[in-house]
């Protein structure tokens, strides 16, 4: 890889805002994410704001002219939100739409009604991964929850052995597969291809969630023998409602937007012909921005319609669905700003220039990048964006499919072992009712379970194609 190749992919940077040597930078890498860590964790300070400030800290210690360390934070923040700002707009207004209307609740239904015993554990990581597909995290442990709860308290499960699968396919999906807002930035910080990287995302999901979700399950429910807290069983959207969607037309509608994308990577693939009318046809059908508004307006008429809702609460809905996002999108694009500035200060050269030196695949030094981060931070989400920025050189000279594995252990070292720094750790320990011990024996092995076996099919991966 020449230095020629690293300069073009970070196309924003016309020229590097320091000249600071590697010591210089590397100290100022490590300034830098200490003061996010420290104002997220002991000032508790929100992402955003603590991203923002670490950004200029890291252009402070590495000698840049500030002027030109807030024009690369913010070129860097309005090139992230203007790629992936649209689309988790439209995830989370799909999700909305999907959990109001009670298209989730239906999926659940259908299949728990169909499954029993044995199968139960498997039924609930198949129902967490079709709903954790549009879902954010946070918002799927909500939906899902009541549905652990009542189905351990009234079979007479193991509350682990039911939880454990449910949150594995919730977690898999949201860190490995777009168009979960992580996934979504890696791949614009690397150049990925997005319908391989989710077709690869996908591939690693499966054998990563049966394996930290049924699996696993075995082994939580021994260890943590708890009950169904009852006074964490909320109520469930539809039933306010006196009907809801079929099981096939949510499944449809949840399921459109991987369809279309995987459509356009097998196109791409098979005709690889720019100039040719198909993939022209399925270039734009295929693209994030069409398929995810192509199944919210589906959504309109599969989801919002069948439970009588007025064209009115669909607008409300629609309102509402937007809110919550805000915090998320901010925190997205101080993330790129941060990668940017790194990117503009000579920090990716640096790290390409240090795997070089060292040996360390460039897979294995993406996933360490991102537990480090993840551990110090708590956030998934400032792990991956993050490790994109300090990463991406690697993938100038990458194959397609490589830059998307690339995404891919990003991904899975973003999800490493989460603990007392993580609102996930206390959302999950809130809702079952744990202790702290309890909590890190069930779910941050887990997360670890899931960010190792990821990792290592990823790597895997790489050996064969």
């Amino acid at each position: 890889m020449t230095r020629l190749s690293v300069e073009m992919l970070a196309a924003d940077a016309v020229e590097p805002i320091t000249s600071a040597g590697h010591g210089r930078l590397g100290i100022a890498v490590l300034a830098g994410i200490a003061v996010i860590v420290l104002l997220i964790t002991k000032f508790k300070l929100h992402a955003f704001l603590a991203l923002t400030i670490g950004s200029l800290a890291l252009g402070a210690f590495a000698g840049a002219p500030l002027d030109k360390a807030i024009a690369s934070f913010t070129t860097g923040l309005g090139s992230t939100v203007a790629g992936v700002g649209v689309l988790i707009a439209l995830g989370a207004i799909l999700g909305k739409m999907l959990a109001d209307s009670g298209g989730a609740d239906q999926v659940v239904d259908t299949i728990l009604a169909k499954a029993g015993g044995r199968s139960m554990p498997w039924a609930m990581v198949l129902i967490a991964s079709v709903i954790g597909l549009p879902l954010f995290f946070e918002v799927g442990v909500v939906l899902l929850i009541p549905v652990v709860l009542m189905v351990a308290k009234r079979g007479h499960y193991s509350l682990m052995r039911i939880g454990i699968p449910a949150l594995a396919g919730l977690s898999v999906m949201h860190g490995l597969v777009p168009p979960h807002p992580g996934p979504l930035v890696a791949i614009d910080a690397v150049q990925a291809n997005l319908g391989v990287t989710l077709a690869l995302g996908v591939l690693v999901a499966i054998p990563t969630v049966i394996i930290a979700g049924p699996v696993f399950s075995r082994f939580a429910a021994r260890w943590v023998d708890v009950p169904a807290p009852d006074r964490m069983i909320p109520q469930r959207a539809s039933d306010e409602l006196d009907k809801r969607p079929s099981f096939g037309a949510t499944l449809a509608t949840i399921l459109l937007p991987v369809v279309l994308m995987l459509a356009k990577a097998l196109v791409d693939i098979v005709v690889d012909d720019p100039e040719s009318t198909v993939q022209r046809v399925f270039d734009v059908i295929g693209s994030p921005l069409i398929a995810l508004l192509a199944s919210v307006l589906l959504g309109i008429f599969t989801l919002a319609r069948p439970a009588g809702f007025s064209r009115e609460r669909v607008s409300g809905m629609v309102e509402k669905g937007l809110a919550p996002i805000a915090g998320i999108l901010l925190i997205v694009g101080a993330g790129g700003g941060f990668k940017q500035t790194l990117i503009d200060s000579g920090v990716g050269q640096m790290v390409l220039d240090i795997s070089e030196d060292w040996s360390i695949p460039a897979l294995l030094l993406a996933w360490l990048i991102a537990v480090a981060i993840r551990l110090a931070t708590g956030s998934a989400t400032v792990a991956t964006v993050s490790a994109a920025g300090l990463v991406a050189p690697l993938a100038a000279d990458m194959s397609t499919t490589h830059a998307a594995l690339l995404v891919l252990a990003i991904g899975a070292g973003s999800l490493f072992f989460s603990h007392v720094n993580d609102a996930g750790f206390w959302l999950v320990k809130e809702y079952f009712g744990l202790s702290v011990g309890q909590t890190i024996k069930t779910w941050s092995v887990m997360e670890t379970i899931i960010s190792v076996v990821a990792g290592a099919f990823v790597l895997l991966l790489s050996l064969i194609i």
